[in-house]
């Protein structure tokens, strides 16, 4: 079966509309429908002529004849030409021949296309580029330009149809599936089935289904997911949902739209209530509603209803023609005058857009004015609506809330659509059955809306959790219980019986009474701590500063005034263990009894802080390489040596930490630039709520782990720009900026194409394409297996590589995911094989990844519970325990050591490895 521009145009609305065309189904009706395909038959027709009219008549002709050999033509323009291939079939509104510029150059085709609309959409370009496309492969030569020709005003749009191919090609490629085969597919409702002419066949068996789709806030993309879970109805989403307690930090925060509670107000034919909306008006409500042709941007009608009950008032502006609309908005504001404190309430964006429009066209009211006043603070309900309150409608529309509550409109099946339609047939007519159908669709619209909010006033007059009888249709999901069967707390038991037997099997109940009870001979027991601090007490070393004897000024003879203490608790190493020292440092002020200066004898080795070095290397090696979690660090200083449980304690060892070693880590940076190899990578952690990113950046030697507020990378640029070396890093995006060399990780490309290969075993393309890719990258493995990273053996692959890429531009893949791959590739041939033209250039990112890994386990143990700079704390400690394993030395050693600089720490160890694998000067050598 050949695909026509019919059955494409139906395409790119539906899959399922364009099957039902394929096979030649007939509508069930729809009047909106069959108004726009009139329109455009119309528009068609008198489009033609107006193009032929500027047209020698030698040099145009109307529908040729399909055995006219179209490349030898003379005509300058032809109207109604067919043009088809073996798969392809279009019939072009029209086509201009652009005459040979010179030998050797051929006459250029430009299609034209009529569209009624001034308003064009994705679909109306399209659409001109698979007129293109049938074209160029009719011709058998590139068709670069397109033209639309559309709206009230025949304006002309040029469109590149090369650059709409690709696409064009995708949907043909689907479309040609989809044809053959023998069943229909997948059912899905969208945005146009409201004006489809398939609607009443659809809809009822999707209804039949219970069909996700029902639910027309939900992507193609959540549906799928959820599919892919096994939930393929509105009843089975609806037991899904779980209500949750929202964090402190999230209260004061939107909350996201849930569908599976939307599902959940469906089934059970009730509304729910997300927190503790309110709805505020204070003043007169004003109700409004706008009517329009989207198309023009021409506002004709304007409702607005006053008040609510008995003394509610109607106002319906008119506008005949596009000048009167400047009057209507002018009345509305005088209407606004009269009212006090008037409340503008609508529903939906588009009264907002008529108020923006009318005040940028026809004038905004003066300042401090009523009318100024209640246009800067509209109401929209649908906003108001969304995510807090859930009405059991498949969508939020308007009519099917408000109808849902009892509204109705004396002018079925009006719709918004419709309405455009009978403005369009007023225009003509000038009929006033027309203009009496709008007025009354407008006022049931305004009348809607006050019945809407009426019912949210009563819904929500009640507080949280506390809906009374006549407010039983609504549910507030804070009231809602979790039904999961096995949860922590208190649990209620339809049988009292079952609650005293559950009280029997609590942990300490257990302990107290029934083992207390089983035990023979004990008459008593007594409940011992489960930990108490050492009672040994601790001796205390004092050093206390040499008495001062006379004054260093003036040599006389000084007055002791006080004294000053501090109490240093520290860990001391020794081969065996760890022991707790205590040592009290004193020293005292002074006054000279003759020249009176105040001096002191405090000698230079007055201690700084109150925790000795001993203290701090042990905590930083507990927090960071075992990552202990602080409370239990200090529960165990509290146990084991006789400290207060303090993690305060804890904090200021690490904050000390942090300034004694950060500028270590800007050392490491400097040393990372300089060479000749860096490898990225980044990953997140929540920081209160927020997600922060950590980026890490390393090589054999060293690792740095910094800290960004977003995942752009603006900072690396700056950060790298000295950078001469090769950058290694996986796929994203922001490290191709960067005006460096760059390895991308092969191991990442890998995975993808394994992963994505598994999902669909049964694509021959990806097939091909996986097996080239490990076929190439094998040998290239095995020579550095054998002869390690070295250009000298690496260079010999580029000819493979080049030959790949041949193969690979040549190759015809008819899969999508095939083809995404290619222009993977090819994107990035530059940066895939980088290595083979270089020293010491890994062809992974397995070492940023290793080290990703690593702060991920720390990531654990923080739970989001730190700072800003608490994670910067901990990022400088985990710079120098990621780099003290890759130098193979002690993180502990290191920090005993008092050196801030790991380099001369390892290059110390290794001399001190080297001269203890000397022999003896006595030790007879072999």
């Amino acid at each position: 079966m050949k695909i026509t521009s019919d059955l494409f145009a139906a395409y790119l609305k539906c899959p399922t509309k364009c099957w039902l065309r394929s096979r030649a189904e007939v509508g069930t009706g729809n009047e909106y429908a069959d108004w726009v395909r009139a329109q455009n038959v119309s528009y068609q027709r008198e489009s033609g002529p107006r193009l032929l009219a500027n047209i020698p008549e030698n040099e145009r002709v109307i529908t040729p004849t399909e055995t006219e050999n179209i490349k030898s033509a003379k005509w300058r323009l032809a109207v109604d030409l067919s043009a088809q291939t073996p798969t392809l079939e279009s019939r072009l509104h029209a086509v201009e021949r652009v005459p040979s510029e010179g030998r050797g150059k051929p006459a250029q085709f430009i299609p034209s296309r009529f569209v009624f609309t001034n308003k064009l959409t994705k679909d109306d370009r399209l659409l001109v580029a698979f007129d293109a496309l049938v074209l160029s492969e009719m011709l058998g030569r590139d068709v670069s330009l397109g033209r639309v020709i559309h709206g009230d005003d025949h304006v002309t749009l040029k469109v590149k149809t090369l650059a709409q191919v690709k696409e064009v090609r995708k949907r043909v490629e689907k479309i040609g599936a989809l044809l053959s085969g023998q069943s229909p597919p997948d059912l899905v409702l969208n945005r146009h089935c409201a004006e489809c002419e398939y609607r009443d066949r659809c809809r009822p068996k999707a209804i039949e289904k219970d069909d996700l789709s029902l639910l027309a806030g939900m992507s193609a993309k959540e549906r799928q997911k959820l599919r892919s879970k096994g939930i393929f109805t509105v009843t089975q989403l609806s037991y899904t949902f779980r209500p949750r307690r929202r964090p402190k930090r999230m209260r004061d925060k939107r909350e996201k739209y849930h569908h599976a509670l939307k599902a959940l107000a469906i089934r059970e034919k009730k509304i729910h209530i997300v927190g503790s909306p309110e709805l505020k008006i204070e003043g007169t409500p004003v109700y409004l509603d706008v009517e329009g042709l989207p198309d023009r941007d021409f506002y004709y009608l304007t409702g607005v209803r006053i008040g609510n009950g008995e003394s509610t008032v109607q106002h319906s502006l008119w506008a005949d023609s596009v000048e009167d609309e400047g009057k209507i908005w002018r009345d509305f504001l005088g209407i606004l005058e009269t009212i006090e404190k008037p409340v503008l309430i609508h529903y939906g964006s588009y009264e907002q857009t008529f108020v923006k429009a009318m005040i940028q066209r026809h004038g905004k009211p003066m300042e401090d004015t009523v009318a100024a006043k209640a246009l800067g603070a509209l109401t929209n309900l649908a906003s108001f609506l969304f995510a807090q309150l859930y009405f059991p409608t498949a969508t939020n529309s308007l009519k099917e809330i408000a109808g849902w509550l009892g509204s109705t409109w004396p002018c079925e099946p009006m719709s918004g659509l419709h309405s455009i339609k009978c403005r369009q047939d007023w225009e003509i007519s000038r009929s006033e059955i027309y203009e009496r159908l709008l007025v009354e669709y407008n006022v049931s619209d305004c009348a809607a809306v006050e019945r809407l909010v009426t019912e949210l006033r009563r819904l929500l007059s009640t507080q949280n959790g506390d809906l009374d009888s006549s407010n039983g249709d609504a549910v507030y999901t804070d009231s809602l219980k979790c039904d999961l069967p096995y949860r922590f707390g208190k649990v209620e038991y339809a049988v009292p019986e079952f609650e005293y037997i559950n009280k029997t099997a609590y942990w300490d109940y257990q302990r107290e009474k029934v083992e207390f009870r089983t035990e023979r001979n004990s008459k008593s027991r007594t409940r011992s701590p489960t930990h108490t601090q050492r009672s040994r007490p601790i001796s205390m070393r004092v050093f206390e500063s040499p008495l001062a004897t006379v004054c260093p000024k003036c040599s006389g003879k000084p007055l002791k005034l006080r004294s000053v203490r501090r109490v240093v608790q520290d860990l001391k190493f020794t081969r065996s263990g760890l022991s707790r020292t205590v040592v009290k440092h004193i020293y005292r002020v002074y006054r000279c009894r003759t020249c009176g200066v105040q001096f002191t004898n405090r000698s230079k080795e007055w201690p700084k802080y109150k925790e000795g070095s001993g203290l701090l290397a042990f905590v930083m090696y507990q927090l960071i390489q075992q990552r202990v979690p602080r409370r239990s660090v200090a529960h165990a200083l509290s146990v084991l040596f006789g400290f207060g449980q303090s993690i305060s304690m804890i904090g200021r060892l690490k904050s000390r930490a942090y300034e004694l070693y950060k500028t270590t880590r800007e050392q490491m940076l400097r040393r990372l630039v300089k060479g000749r190899v860096i490898h990225a990578d980044e990953t997140h952690a929540s920081l209160g709520g927020k997600r922060v990113f950590i980026w890490v950046f390393c090589n054999a030697h060293e690792a740095i782990y910094l800290q960004a507020d977003n995942r752009e990378g603006a900072f690396l640029r700056e950060m790298i720009k000295d950078f001469r070396g090769v950058l290694v890093s996986d796929f994203y995006a922001a490290y191709d900026s960067l005006p460096c060399p760059q390895q991308k990780c092969l191991v990442h490309l890998l995975r993808d194409l394994n992963n994505d290969l598994l999902k669909h075993p049964y694509d021959e393309d990806m097939k091909w394409l996986a097996g080239e890719f490990g076929s190439l990258l094998k040998p290239m493995i095995t020579t550095i297996d054998r002869f390690g990273l070295k250009r000298l053996f690496l260079h010999k692959h580029k000819r493979d590589v080049k030959a790949f890429f041949k193969r690979l531009s040549k190759q015809t893949l008819k899969s999508e995911l095939a083809q995404k791959y290619r222009h993977r590739f090819t994107r990035h041939q530059q940066n895939l094989f980088t290595f083979l033209d270089c020293d010491g250039v890994p062809w992974n990112n397995n070492s940023a990844e290793h080290a990703v890994k690593a702060f991920v386990m720390l990531r654990k143990q923080i739970r989001g519970t730190s700072s800003k700079i608490g994670i910067d704390e901990y990022l400088v400690m985990m710079s120098l325990y990621e780099t003290c394993r890759r130098k193979e030395v002690s993180f502990l050693d290191f920090l005993r050591s008092g050196e801030k600089d790991i380099e001369k720490f390892a290059e110390s160890r290794r001399r001190k490895r080297k001269q203890s694998a000397l022999p003896k000067a006595d030790e007879p050598q072999r």
